[in-house]
């Protein structure tokens, strides 16, 4: 599964099917995670700028936008919510003063924290059907995919 050369042709039809399932995996998650989100202090989309924080540190408002896909001015009204919830602060590049960086704080980290154990439960629950081997496949093969995808996406970010 790691070498390239053992690759063969994959028929169109099992691509759409493989595509199919992983969308509708991504929704199930999307929304399990939504009944999660709704224990907590906060929307869906501010969880998902504190998932990016909590993945990549500090970032610019700028930097944000473009990961959610979000206006500049939206992702502004965002943060601003979520700094009157001390989930995040504003401060100003050590290298740059000009440039002011969104941080994530204690209590955004404990959000994201108890949010995403909640849904490795979940999936942990689900997984309890499976064998250790097809567990084991699933992890191997996903983390191929992922591999082989983000590669892909730096070679499209390079253009």
């Amino acid at each position: 599964m790691t070498n390239k050369q053992e690759a063969v042709p994959v028929e169109l039809e099992q691509v759409a099917k493989i595509e199919k399932s992983l969308r509708m995996i991504a929704d199930i998650v999307k929304q399990k995670g939504r009944e999660i989100l709704s224990d907590f202090p906060i929307t869906p989309p501010q969880f998902i700028a504190l998932q990016w924080l909590h993945e990549f540190g500090d970032m610019t408002i700028g930097e944000l936008s473009t990961k959610m896909y979000l206006a500049c001015s939206t992702t502004t009204d965002l943060i601003d919510r979520m700094e009157k919830n001390e989930l995040v602060e504003r401060v100003k590049d050590t290298n740059d003063r000009r440039v002011v960086r969104i941080h994530l704080l204690d209590k955004g980290k404990t959000i994201i924290q108890e949010v995403i154990q909640q849904r490795q439960v979940y999936l942990q629950d689900v997984l309890e059907g499976f064998s250790q081997e097809n567990v084991d496949f699933l992890d191997q093969s996903l983390n191929y995919l992922y591999e082989e995808m983000k590669k892909d996406a730096e070679t499209w970010k390079s253009f």
